[in-house]
Order: C-alpha cells, then structure tokens, then sequence
C-alpha cells in the first residue's frame, strides 16, 4: 500500500470512530471530526500533511 491510501484509510477509520464516540460519549468527539476534515481540505491544496509525513518516516512507500 502506498502513502495515499494509508493516509485515506487513517482518516476514514478515525472519522467514523470519532463519529460513534461522539454518538455514544460526548458530543465534543465532532471537533475531531472537524480537525480531520479541515486538515484533509488544507492538504488537497498544500500536498502536505501530518500524517503523510509520519507515513514516509515509517518507510511506506510514496504513489509516484
């Protein structure tokens, strides 16, 4: 697997797992939520983020 569809299936299994804590816990888990999305949304623009980083420094190979 290649950094991008790490990083998608890192973001989508934290975003459904802060959707069903702040379902069954506290409604404040959406700021997670919001966190994950707004940094989705800055990385289509920068081509970085956070987590691609972390990724490439674990030695997951890069898509190109």
């Amino acid at each position: 697997m290649t950094v991008d569809r790490y990083l998608r299936l890192i973001a989508g299994a934290l975003i459904m797992l802060s959707l069903v804590l702040a379902h069954y816990s506290d409604l404040r888990w959406l700021y997670f939520t919001a966190f994950i999305g707004l940094n989705l949304f800055q990385s289509a623009f920068t081509n970085t983020c956070p987590m691609m980083t972390f990724l490439k420094k674990l030695g997951v190979r890069s898509s190109i």
